[in-house]
């Protein structure tokens, strides 16, 4: 399905050229038509050419679209494009985590994350993942109606909460769940809205949740963290693995970069999965053949039996559904960068001070670079007979120094729940439309209800 909603240019100039987007109004710039609907605004610019001028407020953006120029972007943050300016509900979920941090701090940080989620870390957390999949498909039964937005939050929920936090508590789970609910709606508001321009000081309701929000992640993080520290015995989860990493200088993580990475973490693990297999379930229901194709994969790797690490690298076309759910509904839709002086995009400067934005959604659907684009085809991705897909067409997690941590955590999660469920039961989702709404993660506009077919 496709968003757009503006007239594009018949032939719209490719290539490294700078052209002007849609003229905007005084003060506010482009802000309505984008905060309207992002989506269909990122691909109004895509029609416009590859690099397109245009204005958030009184900021001057550049809209790349062209894989290449794409690269250079992702491969250059932290040498020649920093991280721009977050909101205040962005800042007051992530704090001054990995996704914020910048520089020396960024790179202090990263390499104190980063053993938490290693392969071999990752292959410790697999039966985790497996085994809470397995308790919800013991949970349904057939002709049973479901709601798979609350199915899917709540198992990746489970699993965030065992391998993160290293605890099984309902509450831990339930609080940290309404809160960033509540986090993810306002920080897509705030984002779209008139408060992306608004000073800090500013007061609003939005504003007003976020903080009350962040309060119970404050809260509900600070307790599993005292908990961690009070025990005697070491334990495999995340949390206990930032808690004794050191720097270079034999520092470790204060108790609010603790606080940060951890809320980062459980971002990456919880909700991010979540929506990606939400829409995995509404693109399966769709397309029947690819339910077949994906059914005759199970049944021929695991028989009988229920998916664990060893499986993973086997099921390539499972594999092959999630990355071609992430192409259409890609989980983090945008990314976005300030040019630093001497900041260069296809060999041509961009002035200091520039936003650079790109979507996700909006290059993940160019015909360029995917035939027929709207179609939910995982054969692309076979590694033989497959399309050939440029780098930087595709970059669900995005790339280069920045590229997100968690991106085997997320797949391997999202493969193996997808592999235990599917095995045994299908889901007929309710017929309609469902479109996506931009907030922190790509999310569905309505619930997404579903009945559950045994196989």
């Amino acid at each position: 399905m496709s968003t757009q909603t503006g007239p594009a240019l018949d032939t719209p100039p490719r290539g490294h050229a700078f052209v002007p987007g849609p003229k905007g109004l005084p003060l506010l710039g482009n802000l309505p038509q984008f905060g309207k609907n992002p989506l269909a605004f990122f691909e109004l610019l895509r029609g416009r050419g590859d690099m397109v001028r245009w204005r958030f407020g009184r900021n001057r953006c550049v809209f790349i679209s062209d894989p290449e120029c794409i690269g250079e972007l992702l491969t250059e943050t932290e040498r020649t494009f920093d991280q721009p300016p977050l909101g205040v509900a962005f800042r007051a979920v992530l704090g001054n985590g990995l996704i914020v941090a910048r520089g020396r701090d960024w790179r202090r940080k990263r390499s104190l994350v980063q053993p938490s989620v290693r392969p071999k870390q990752v292959k410790s957390y697999a039966a985790t993942m497996a085994s809470s999949a397995v308790e919800l498909a013991d949970a349904w039964s057939d002709g049973e109606r479901v709601d798979v937005k609350k199915e899917m939050a709540a198992l990746t929920q489970k699993i965030a909460v065992r391998t993160i936090f290293g605890v099984d508590t309902p509450a831990d789970s339930e609080a940290m769940g309404r809160a960033m609910d509540v986090a993810q709606l306002e920080i897509g508001k705030e984002f779209a809205g008139i408060g992306a321009l608004l000073p800090d000081w500013v007061p609003t309701p939005g504003r007003a949740r976020i903080r009350k929000a962040a309060a119970v992640i404050d809260s509900e993080v600070g307790r599993v963290v005292a908990r961690h520290r009070d025990g005697e015995t070491e334990r495999p989860d995340l949390l206990s693995r930032l808690l004794t990493a050191v720097d270079e200088s034999g520092e470790r993580l204060s108790d609010e970069e603790i606080r940060d990475e951890t809320v980062t973490l459980y971002i990456g693990g919880h909700e991010t999965t979540s929506s990606t297999l939400v829409w995995a379930w509404y693109l399966l229901s769709r397309n029947p053949q690819v339910r077949a194709a994906l059914t005759e994969e199970l049944e021929r790797v695991l028989g009988d039996r229920e998916p664990g690490f060893e499986d993973y690298a086997q099921l390539t076309y499972t594999q092959a559904v999630v990355k071609e759910t992430l192409r259409l509904y890609p989980t983090i839709w945008l990314i976005t960068g300030v040019a630093k002086e001497g900041a260069r995009l296809g060999g041509l400067p961009i002035e200091e001070g520039t936003r650079v934005w790109s979507s996700q959604w909006s290059t993940h659907r160019d015909a360029r670079w995917f035939p027929e684009p709207e179609e939910f085809r995982p054969e692309r991705w076979d590694a033989e007979n497959g399309d050939e897909i440029a780098e930087y067409a595709w970059f669900p997690f995005g790339g280069g120094p920045r590229v997100c941590l968690g991106t085997r955590f997320a797949m391997v999660e999202s493969v193996l729940i997808l592999a235990v469920l599917a095995r045994r039961f299908e889901l007929d989702v309710e017929p309609g439309v469902i479109e996506p709404v931009p907030s922190l993660t790509l999310q569905p506009d309505r619930d997404v209800l579903a009945t559950v077919r045994a196989r």
